[in-house]
């Protein structure tokens, strides 16, 4: 085999290489834009269920800051948790 040969080879092996990639991401839902970006799927529930316990849990924490830092009369906790959920 030639030098040539061994070169044209060796590129043939990696295009193969980055095409079998691109399809196996391209299937998995892992996309790129022309500059090589990483592209968000759109469509996913996973996705969407996943924001809304994100928002559930920032609200949670909200109310433990309220615990934690409001100057308010000593209630019991249960008490207290219970009029930051009712409001």
């Amino acid at each position: 085999m030639s030098f040539w040969s061994a070169i044209v080879v060796i590129v043939l092996i990696i295009a193969v290489t980055q095409m079998m990639r691109a399809r196996h991401n391209a299937s998995a839902g892992f996309a790129t834009d022309k500059d090589g970006q990483p592209v968000a799927r759109q469509g996913s529930g996973e996705e969407e269920q996943l924001r809304a316990e994100i928002a559930e849990l920032k609200e949670r924490v909200r109310v433990l800051e309220r615990i934690a830092t409001d100057e308010r009369q000593k209630l019991g906790l249960a008490e207290e948790i219970e009029l930051l959920r009712d409001r």
